[in-house]
């Protein structure tokens, strides 16, 4: 942006005030009203100095697409409307820019929208950071861990549908360029309780309803489970379906980001394994037994769920079984076993389930570690993310609550501590004076809680390791007797006599005075929940599984690997990480969003004052503000603010010539603002009470209000001048326009006179030319009339005699000419139509026309057919070939002739070539089969019929047998002499050979064909093409058959038969057979 067009938007057009350090008067209701006015009007965000605060609006807005990206890219943290994209950009170019590592502390409580900041944070830095191959893989699967730790880590709560139940800490690795390298996710206390337990209206972790919803059947059976929630007792019904949330798109959405963070096939399936498992072990349950001894123990009810996990954890069931009913303890060399009861089973049960989920999240943050740290070692700059649980005040107060509002108390030390470092700093750097800023340092809290002598986490883990019985009475006891003078805590057992009598506290709770409120304890379940126990029996059973995740988040149970060390605490666990966590935090430029939530109904534009109260007070936001407001409350650079008020100054407006700081000077001297209220550093002002401030604004609004009204003055004259000067010049224009138009008229009238005068002139001249041409005219035809009538008069006079002698033949040649056209004309309308069996003709009109009209009827029925011929394909033509010759041998010969004339003659009727049963007589075969039909071989015995194969090819008459596709004889079509068949309407015939030829010898063929004139006709043309001879076709109803050595006689008889309309053959004797055709 132009060094002119800067502007600051806290002050431009700001709906309350944007930074809640100029807020005047500072105090809770106005900062409150601040906060409902700005979320009235959809402005969600508000500073706190550098610190965001961000309320959630439970719906979509439109102020976080592209274009605002791009908005806020590259552009100074207070020269745009208050957004988080600011603070990730303020926080990104200062670590690509200044090389300063940077953290981003997203704080608030459950409900308030801390997933939905880090997620936004997250993606402003991949937008804005470098393009390429690599760089966008590391940003995808920077993002896409969200997910996969969202559906195992988070779960729908009475104040929120996505709550995150872990600590989440990221560390964003760049390279000098200001590229993503990779990250490393640190996770803490994990609520792990959920798995075995939620309250009324909440839910367990989300991936347990994603598996059920999502997965398919065949994986569901994989896993050995079912779609039903109310199957498993670990999963709460009230609240399994969340209205707005799709499970089973949200298990398709955490597949594939494991595949893309780089999870492999087998380690993706072994990951739901457990989740079956850890599901399935709910729903075991105990019953009690009694034993010879007196000692109660549990026995499994149904052991099918057990067979079950056993099943998907490849653990020996027995083992398994035992480790439920038995605890073993160990003590130096000696081995005690105990047996559990129904109560302590059950409790087994829950721990197990509770390790084994809270393993298996732990082993899912090293995995994706592992896949998305930086695999370069090169020099890194880091931007850390930390979304983690708010203060947490609920009625019932328990462990959980403690360690998170401890983890808070150090997060608002080092808020503290860095915020009045950075304060410092910049004095120094500035050149401003350094005065001591009086504020309440939570450090004595934090000491209450974590002191290695007396703080409340050592007395706990004293108790937990304490020999004999230990409870959590004893635990409240030991508080009251170390804690029991401490400023902060409160205890009706105590020593100290002023809440003895304070009803409002149980005797078994006790009360910490936290920087952000009072907060009641339970003390019932922190020995419990401190200690984390599981069994020896039970990790030791886990680590036998043949499932290799399984086996790896269980090492403790490796035989050879025996520790008897007790192993820490949770609260000692959690110490050290949050310990751990101060000192990551320290070595880096702290950036703060503060998260707040309008509502507990998760509804849009409702702003619940006293819960938004509740939520200022335990993040410390009015105590953030005092800090912030200890020394100047507001500062700005000199070029900027110079560029702001000058207009306040006759000397700095509109221009000022020398430098920003000369200018800003003569501009507060010119004001008369006192000099205590504001400092010049090295490059801004520092102005030290907003009234200052908001006064300026005020003269700079009046100001710009004058130079509005100047500005519109002039240019209303400038306006004015501008149209008097454009009429004045339309004027003339007008003028010299009608000027030229009426001389135009003129000129064009005194045209059209002179042009009608001159009309008339011509058209009298050229009528006067046309009379006399006219007369001239007729004159010339009256000549020629009278020399044509003279002319005509001689010759009529010189042909008078030939004429009168040649006159008849004349006569008779002209009326016979005038027949013979009108002949040919009626014709030519008469013509009957082409096709070739059209026997209709015109009539004969005149009878010297006869033998005209019959040689017209023959050429044109010639030419038709002709023209009917030319339309055929060769296949056409070689169809109606064989058709005429059939025709011309059998017709009128034959009664079975006429109904073969409408059937086409198809030739192969079996496929040899495409039916596997004939491969054999296909290869037998090499020639062009030009007919294949089942024939009926008559028997030379007893006439009865046998089924062959009748092939036809371009040398050969073969007969193959109809079942096994043997050739059974081949007959040249030289050998064969003659075909003979009756007169009647029978398929009968007999192929005679030749005498003395090879296939002569058992004697000519007697056969039977459904299509007996298809095959003759085609038998007789193809011996026709081979030897060049005509077959002689004999047709008669007595004919003689040569079988073997004797003649027999054929005879066709007419008679009913039993058969139907079948012919039959049958022996009469040794010379006679005997055919009876119906």
């Amino acid at each position: 942006m132009a060094k002119m067009e800067v502007k600051t938007s806290l002050l431009d057009d700001m709906i309350g005030v944007g930074d809640m350090v100029l807020l005047e008067p500072l105090d809770e209701d106005s900062f409150i009203d601040n906060l409902k006015k700005r979320f009235d009007h959809n402005e969600v965000y508000t500073y706190i100095g550098s610190v965001v605060i961000s309320i959630n609006p439970y719906r979509s807005l439109p102020i976080y697409t592209p274009e605002k990206v791009e908005e806020y890219r590259n552009r100074n943290f207070y020269e745009l409307s208050p957004h988080i994209f600011a603070l990730s950009d303020e926080a990104y170019r200062s670590l690509r820019d200044q090389d300063k590592d940077q953290c981003i502390l997203i704080t608030g409580e459950s409900g308030a929208g801390k997933t939905e900041a880090s997620k936004l944070v997250m993606s402003y830095v991949a937008a804005v950071c470098g393009k390429g191959a690599e760089v966008n893989q590391v940003k995808e699967q920077l993002l896409q861990s969200n997910p996969v730790l969202e559906a195992f880590g988070n779960a729908k709560t009475v104040r929120n549908d996505n709550s995150s139940r872990f600590g989440k800490y990221m560390d964003i690795e760049f390279d000098f360029k200001g590229d993503p390298l990779g990250g490393v996710i640190s996770n803490y206390l994990l609520e792990k309780s959920r798995v075995v337990k939620q309250p009324r209206g909440e839910r367990n972790f989300h991936i347990f309803y994603q598996i059920l919803s999502g997965a398919s059947e065949d994986f569901l059976c994989k896993l050995k489970l079912e779609q039903d929630f109310s199957r498993y007792n670990y999963l709460g019904l009230d609240s399994a379906k969340v209205n707005g949330v799709d499970d089973a798109a949200n298990f398709r959405t955490v597949r594939n980001a494991m595949q893309i963070v780089g999870f492999m096939d087998h380690e993706t399936q072994s990951v739901f394994e457990v989740v079956a498992a850890v599901l399935k072990l709910g729903n075991i349950e105990f019953k009690p037994e009694s034993r010879v001894n007196g000692l109660d123990e549990s026995k499994i009810k149904d052991k099918n769920e057990l067979k079950e996990i056993c099943e998907l954890t490849g653990i020996d069931q027995s083992v398994l079984e035992r480790a439920f009913s038995f605890r073993t303890v160990e003590a130096k060399q000696e081995k005690v076993s105990t047996t559990l009861n129904v109560a302590q089973a059950y409790y087994a049960r829950d721990a197990l389930a509770k390790n084994l989920y809270s393993r298996l999240f732990s082993w899912l943050v090293t995995r994706i570690n592992e896949s998305i740290k930086a695999q370069t070692k090169v020099r890194k700059k880091v931007m850390g993310v930390l979304d983690i649980y708010g203060f947490e005040i609920f009625e019932d107060n328990s462990f959980e609550q403690f360690i998170i509002n401890y983890c808070n108390e150090k997060l608002q030390q080092i808020f503290i501590e860095l915020t009045l470092k950075e304060e410092q700093e910049e004095y120094i750097r500035e050149g401003i004076e350094w005065t001591h800023i009086e504020y309440f340092n939570n450090a004595i809290i934090c000491d209450l809680i974590e002191n290695n002598q007396t703080g409340i986490l050592a007395m706990l883990d004293e108790e937990c390791l304490r020999p004999g019985t230990v409870t959590d009475d004893t635990f409240l006891e030991k508080l009251n007797q170390v804690c029991a003078t401490h400023q902060h805590f409160e205890s009706r057992m105590s020593k100290c006599s002023r809440f003895l009598n304070d009803t409002t506290l149980p005797h078994s709770c006790f009360r910490i005075q936290h920087y952000a409120g009072k907060v009641m304890y339970q003390v019932e379940g922190f020995v419990d929940k401190n200690n984390d126990l599981l069994y020896r029996d039970l990790s030791q059973a886990m680590w036998k599984a043949n499932h290799s995740l399984i086996k790896a988040l269980f090492p403790e149970g490796n035989p050879a690997k025996i520790n008897l060390k007790r192993p820490p605490t949770a609260g000692s666990q959690f110490k050290a990480s949050v310990a751990t966590l101060m000192k990551n935090l320290q070595t880096k430029n702290p950036n703060y969003i503060r998260c707040i939530k309008p509502n507990d109904k998760k509804a849009a534009h409702i702003f619940n004052d006293a819960l938004v109260c509740h939520q200022i007070r335990y993040l410390g936001l009015l105590e953030n503000v005092r800090v912030r407001r200890a020394g100047y409350a507001f500062r700005q650079a000199y070029e900027p603010c110079l560029e702001r008020y000058k207009m306040l100054c006759k000397q700095t407006w509109p221009h000022w010539r020398g430098p920003a700081r000369s200018g800003v000077e003569v501009l507060f001297n010119e004001l008369e603002i006192p000099e205590e209220e504001f400092s010049f550093g090295r490059s801004k002002i520092f102005i030290r009470n907003p009234r200052t401030l908001f006064k300026l604004e005020d003269l700079r609004k009046q100001r710009l209000e004058d130079l509005a009204t100047l500005i519109e003055k002039i240019y209303r004259g400038w306006k004015c001048r501008t149209r008097f000067l454009l009429m004045k010049k339309s004027q003339v224009v007008i003028a010299s326009w009608y000027r030229r138009y009426a001389q135009q008229k003129k000129y064009q009238k005194i045209k059209s006179s002179a042009i009608i005068v001159q009309s008339y002139i011509r058209g009298w001249k050229a009528r006067k030319l046309l009379r006399e041409l006219k007369h001239q005219r007729r004159c010339n035809e009256a000549a020629t009339i009278i020399a044509a009538y003279w002319h005509g008069t001689q010759v009529r006079r010189e042909y008078r005699k030939f004429f009168r002698a040649n006159a008849g033949r004349k006569i008779y040649e002209f009326t016979l000419q005038r027949l013979m056209q009108k002949y040919f004309l009626e014709m030519k309308n008469k013509m009957p139509s082409l096709s070739p069996i059209d026997k209709n003709w015109p009539a004969r009109p005149y009878l010297f026309l006869d033998s005209t009209h019959k040689e017209l009827k023959r050429i044109f029925h010639l030419w038709r057919c002709k023209k009917y011929r030319d339309q055929f394909t060769d296949q056409q033509k070689l169809i109606y070939e064989e058709k005429l010759e059939a025709s011309e041998l059998f017709k009128d010969k034959k009664a079975l002739y006429p109904a073969s004339v409408g059937q086409p003659f198809q030739g192969a009727y079996l496929e040899i070539s495409k039916n596997p049963k004939y491969k054999k007589l296909k290869d037998a075969v090499d020639e062009k089969i030009i007919i294949a039909e089942v024939v009926s071989k008559i028997n030379r015995a007893n006439g009865k019929a046998t089924s062959r194969i009748f092939l036809l090819t371009k040398n050969n008459v073969l007969l193959v047998d109809q079942k096994s596709g043997n050739i059974k004889s081949e007959v040249p079509l030289g050998d064969v002499t003659k075909v003979s068949m009756s007169s009647q309407n029978d398929g009968f015939f007999a192929v005679h050979l030749k005498e003395g030829s090879g296939a002569a010898g058992k004697g000519d063929f007697l056969l039977s064909s459904d299509h007996l004139i298809e095959m003759a006709t085609k038998l007789y043309r193809t011996t026709l093409s081979q030897t060049k001879q005509k077959l002689n076709i004999e047709i008669s109803d007595e004919f003689l058959v040569q079988f073997k050595r004797d003649k027999v006689c054929v005879k066709f008889i007419q008679g009913s038969q039993k058969n139907g309309n079948i012919p039959t053959c049958k022996r009469k004797n040794n010379r006679l057979l005997e055919v009876a055709v119906p």
